[in-house]
């Protein structure tokens, strides 16, 4: 008798494979259904009892709702199972301009969690439900692409520095795979003038499952062009855990350079080359400014 056919499994039951037909080993870290419901409900019940905190510390003057804000995402990186461990020293000097590389919406939770400063985000956050309140919480500066808006946006930004508040940049003005780090944008750096320093920061999430991270694991971390923040925070919470590092680079005063262009491609070095050690899972320490 010829042997009994196999009916071939649905798609999304079958396991992915390489270009060899081989099973990747990040395969063998996708954790259950359990793990990721078990970390969606955390993030969503930590967040609802955080929200009416805020909203006070806010009414109240002193830090209290710049260190609630990094409380509140430190514990996210813990619920998600996202260790972070931090390399060099934060700038004390304020207000400071903190600049960083960009992969991931997680990287609002890692730098959240270690800067005590609002971020400046691109305007379609503030459309996003539950996202736009943390974010407005969290007193993020919006900015729009239009050409028509800059100096308005770059007015606000100024006054946020000169009142005082330090504030964290992704200049290269969009996320990315996490492989490499895009070119920085000069008009990103235009206001860097009012702050008394800049720091150069390098993100990367180097470890999975307690092992280090691949290229082919990276997509668990990165989320870039059009993939969708919900099914890329399940695919990423059904994980048994990761770790990023940040390291944090020596300041520099942005005024010891000649431009901002300079400044710029100083800064975008620094970030690229730490990233870059990083990645290879190399022991990394935070390197010093350019001689001028």
């Amino acid at each position: 008798m010829d042997a009994p056919s196999r009916r071939r499994a649905p798609p999304w039951l079958q396991p992915e494979t390489d270009g060899a037909g081989l099973l990747p080993a990040s395969a063998s870290l996708r954790g259950g259904r359990l793990r990721a419901s078990r970390r969606l409900a955390a993030v969503l019940l930590w967040t609802l009892l955080c929200i009416p905190v805020q909203m006070v510390l806010l009414s109240l003057p002193g830090d209290g709702k710049r260190r609630f804000a990094r409380l509140y995402h430190a514990s996210l990186c813990r619920l998600i199972g996202l260790r972070v461990q931090v390399v060099g020293e934060v700038c004390r000097e304020a207000p400071a301009l903190y600049l960083s590389n960009h992969s991931s919406w997680l990287d609002i939770l890692v730098l959240g969690g270690v800067l005590e400063a609002p971020f400046v985000a691109k305007a379609e956050v503030s459309t996003w439900p539950l996202i736009r309140t943390v974010a407005r919480l969290g007193r993020t500066v919006f900015v729009s692409r239009s050409r028509g808006r800059t100096g308005e946006e770059a007015d606000v930004m100024r006054q946020r520095l000169g009142a005082g508040d330090s504030l964290i940049l992704f200049p290269e003005g969009t996320s990315n795979d996490g492989s490499r780090v895009l070119p920085f944008r000069s008009s990103f750096l235009g206001v860097a003038d009012a702050a008394v320093a800049v720091q150069p920061i390098s993100v990367v999430y180097d470890r999975i499952g307690g092992l280090p991270a691949r290229r082919r694991d990276r997509p668990h971390f990165a989320w870039y062009g059009d993939m969708d923040i919900g099914s890329h925070f399940w695919r990423m919470a059904r994980c048994p855990g990761g770790r990023v590092t940040v390291l944090l680079h020596q300041p520099m005063d942005p005024r010891a350079f000649r431009n901002r262009k300079a400044l710029t491609q100083a800064v975008e070095g620094i970030v690229a080359e730490g990233a870059a050690v990083l990645r290879q899972n190399r022991a990394a320490t935070p390197l010093a400014p350019p001689p001028r």
